[in-house]
């Protein structure tokens, strides 16, 4: 275990594009988590779908070894997050388990709609942020003009943003420096009783369910009984480890540090991300607050082509789940399809790469519908109906009013496109206040 002053938790948070994958790639090689010769792009995108379409969809963990000019040695825990916005979730729960944020602006680009978002939620979880100014290396960057963008719309200070270019690595060792000296380490006493947050899990076919842990107090160690506070579930940990990125195990995880732990879980439901893990003899009597559980907004009905597929579709369906907690869904019969699943989504990217992994993952053949969102339908007689098929449809004479889904946006755009996207908004209805 490391001592608290020496630990670092950051997140690295950006627009698309913007170059956070390529920066892991940069601090990991720079601090020897893999020797040259394993080093490949994108090293934390290990999903087959995030490679082959060069997007971050998991965020992912890595503990690093760094020894600072002051001759200290620190462990640095980083969270690479993804930049869409329908993997927003993702990046809550990385910024759930961090101090810091490192926020990558592309200096040829400059301050882009996922930045924002980003950044406003960094800042909401209380985040020291340090600016990072990334592509230096083109001749299209411009550091000083984005810089007061920054300043300007984000309001954060830029003064000592660090300017970097993650594809040559130069500015990477100041960086380095800027974490271990602006970003706070984190609090924690291992005295307490054991209280960890749940950040993530998935399915491996050989450990079960795998969980990845951030512990707030006390101390994880092989062999404990522990309890999951919102099911109340008790299991005992089989491994302790650290991803550096490759799965390492150890001893035991102590405040402050992320890790992952295996407790030959097999029933998915025990694991609800955001839940509390406490010691089973001696538990910590206040759980965390958690997460606010997502929204779906797109929602399709998912059928296997092959009727006998229909078990496996259910079987692969909860270890996805797992995976993926702002992924849902529900058993759903159609005239036509057969037996299959009405399934909701962050997005249209998002319901792409949900089939996606069914094909590459699970080996399915499947037909989707055409994607479509809930109406509430508010009878006469005061009930409430959500309607996921037009089918259903209850008889007009019924109902008082229906209500489709609507979001108030604010739009920033440059003065020379204003009038098109104004024009855009009201051809889809929309109303500027």
């Amino acid at each position: 275990m490391s001592a608290l002053k020496n630990l670092r938790n950051f997140s690295i948070v950006a627009h698309i594009d913007h170059g956070k994958s390529t920066l892991a790639d940069r601090l990991i090689q720079f601090c020897g988590g893999l020797a040259d010769r394993e080093m490949k792009e994108q090293v934390l995108d290990s999903m087959e779908l995030e490679r082959e379409r060069g997007i971050t969809i998991k965020a992912q963990t890595v503990r690093l070894n760094y020894k600072s000019d002051d001759g200290q040695d620190y462990i640095l825990n980083l969270m690479d997050t993804p930049g869409h916005v329908d993997f927003s979730y993702e990046v809550s729960r990385s910024l759930a388990a961090c101090e810091g944020s490192i926020l990558i602006v592309d200096s040829t680009q400059g301050v882009e709609a996922q930045t924002l978002a980003n950044a406003y939620q960094a800042i909401n979880n209380d985040h020291e942020i340090v600016p990072v100014l990334n592509k230096i290396d083109l001749s299209s960057s411009e550091p000083q003009k984005i810089k007061e963008e920054i300043e300007e719309i984000l309001g954060i200070d830029t003064q000592n943003a660090v300017l970097v270019s993650a594809k040559t690595g130069e500015g990477i060792k100041v960086l380095l420096e800027k974490i271990v000296i602006d970003l706070p380490s984190p609090k924690g006493d291992i005295q307490e009783p054991l209280k960890c947050m749940l950040v993530d899990s998935w399915y491996d076919s050989y450990l079960g369910v795998v969980v990845l842990v951030r512990v707030i107090n006390g101390q994880l160690t092989k062999n404990q009984k522990i309890r999951f506070m919102a099911t109340g579930v008790t299991h005992t940990i089989d491994r302790v480890g650290i991803f550096s990125p490759k799965p390492e195990e150890i001893d035991y995880l102590g405040p402050g540090e992320i890790g992952f732990i295996n407790s030959g879980i097999k029933s998915v439901s025990d694991c609800k991300v955001g839940d509390t893990i406490t010691d089973d003899k001696n538990p910590t009597q206040e759980p965390l607050k958690g997460f606010k559980p997502s929204q779906p907004v797109v929602f399709c009905g998912m059928f296997p082509v092959d009727s006998d597929d229909y078990n496996h579709l259910r079987d692969s369906m909860v270890k996805l789940a797992l995976n993926d907690s702002s992924f849902s869904y529900e058993p759903e019969v159609s005239p036509a399809l057969g037996y299959g699943f009405r399934c909701g989504f962050l997005g249209l990217l998002h319901l792409e790469i949900i089939r996606d992994r069914f094909e590459i993952e699970f080996n399915l053949e499947l037909v989707t519908t055409a994607p479509s969102v809930v109406y509430k339908i508010n009878m006469n007689n005061g009930n409430v109906i959500h309607l996921h098929n037009p089918t259903d449809l209850p008889d007009p004479v019924k109902i008082k009013n229906i209500e489709e889904p609507w979001i108030k946006a604010t739009i920033m755009v440059p003065d020379q496109y204003l009038g098109v996207v104004l024009e855009l908004c009201t051809s889809k209805r929309g109303i500027q206040q």
